[in-house]
């Protein structure tokens, strides 16, 4: 009985549109970051091994992954908590001890270098015997980015939901519970696969929201009453659930905005007689009724789809294409909410990872007017100073949405576009 229960829980989650499977797990934007998370995870292990990484984790390398991840919506919220320096505690300890600090590198190498799950096991077991202080499971969060089949997020939340659906009592900050809440993880997803995904990101939204207390966990207890009270419990669900819909209603409102700017750009890019690229996962996405891929290009050309960073580059929000050479004249990435830190280092792994998008390739950052103070607060960090190489301009929304059609009946090429960008940094 107890499994028949699980597999109605499962059901009602992944049709609830508040769920996290449907919010976050399902969202368009979510798998845009992988690519730059692990590159920036490259950069965090090459400078602990170049000791240039330094003693303080606010302006580090680290900072700026954590937050990408941070900012993944609420399954992630909290994530830079762990990381946070905590100078009374003097932990994490990996800012003012060497030793510790690459040890923690090495894990990362090492989990970014292997394939298999005893491998990723072996790393994790051989930085627990480290015993670093305040260096605890919360690292699977970035783990996860890089074996999303192999890793679980890992948070208080899913933590509670695991414990609620089990009745396991996996302790907080303890890495030799966290394997154990990891086998038990992938038993579940085995059991449940067909509802749930290869991703264990599916399985940690379940035990997010169950922990969070937008679902109910099944009953322990197998008997028919305790069965029926769960059901009430759970057909209630969604008449109390106001608290937790506040949120999913930005995000919406959020996925409207970005999507709406988006068909601005690709509208102006094919006024002035550009080829159209929308981002693969957005081709689909409606807007006013029209998928945003319409009229654009069904595939990139051959020598971008084939270059080496294609993988970022097929994502990139919008690409205007010169018709007769079908090369990059110019790539926008829309920033209305989601992190700036991810933006930007879409916008260097695109420059920098192809030879087919050089360096004066023009890059514009499309975001509210109010984020700019932002974007060049960020653009100042250590980690960016490639930036100075690059054509990258800050596109406000206001200077887009008053002028674009005046661009698009008067202008040609990027003249006008560079001429109501600000250029960054």
């Amino acid at each position: 009985m107890k499994r028949d229960l699980v597999r109605e829980l499962i059901e009602r989650w992944r049709g609830d549109s508040g769920s996290t499977y449907q919010s976050w797990f399902l969202w368009e934007e979510r798998l845009k970051n992988f690519r730059s998370i692990r590159r920036g995870i490259s950069q965090v292990v090459a400078e602990i091994e170049a000791g240039t990484f330094g003693a303080a984790y606010r302006g580090s390398s680290l900072e700026i992954i954590v937050h990408s991840i941070a900012e993944q919506r609420q399954i992630f919220k909290g994530a830079d908590h762990a990381f946070l320096w905590k100078p009374k505690l003097r932990i994490p300890d990996i800012y003012e001890n060497a030793d510790n600090q690459r040890a923690f590198g090495r894990l990362l190498h090492h989990c970014s270098c292997c394939d298999t799950a005893e491998e990723v096991v072996a790393g994790i077991l051989a930085i627990d015997r480290q015993k670093i202080k305040g260096l605890g499971p919360a690292v699977a969060n970035i783990l996860y980015f890089l074996h999303p089949t192999l890793v679980p997020p890992f948070n208080t939340a899913i933590v509670k939901g695991y414990n609620a659906l089990t009745g396991a009592n996996v302790k907080l900050g303890s890495w030799e519970h966290f394997l154990a809440m990891r086998a038990g993880i992938l038993d579940l997803n085995d059991c449940y696969r067909d509802l749930l995904s290869n991703d264990l990101g599916a399985i940690g939204g379940l035990l997010f929201d169950i922990g969070s207390g937008r679902f109910p966990a099944p009953p322990l207890s197998g008997s028919s009453e305790n069965a029926r009270d769960w059901m009430a419990l759970l057909n209630e669900t969604r008449s109390q659930s106001d608290k937790f819909d506040k949120g999913l209603a930005n995000q919406k409102e959020s996925d409207r905005t970005h999507s709406e700017v988006q068909s601005w750009l690709r509208d102006l890019g094919l006024a002035l007689g550009y080829d159209v690229w929308v981002a693969a996962n957005d081709r689909g996405r409606l807007h006013e009724g029209v998928p945003l891929g319409s009229r654009c290009l069904d595939s990139l050309p051959h020598a971008i789809a084939t270059a080496q960073g294609s993988d970022a580059i097929r994502l990139i929000d919008i690409l205007w294409l010169e018709q007769s050479t079908a090369t990059v004249a110019a790539a926008f990435e829309v920033e209305h909410s989601t992190s700036i830190y991810s933006g930007i280092v879409r916008m260097l792994d695109l420059a920098l990872s192809s030879e087919n998008l050089h360096l004066s390739t023009p890059l514009f950052l499309v975001a509210p007017d109010a984020r700019e103070a932002d974007v060049r607060a960020q653009l100042r960090r250590p980690a960016f100073s490639r930036i100075g190489d690059l054509d990258i301009s800050y596109l406000p929304y206001a200077e887009l949405e008053q002028n674009r059609v005046a661009i698009a009946r008067f202008g040609t090429g990027l003249k006008a576009i560079k001429a109501i960008s600000h250029p960054l940094p």
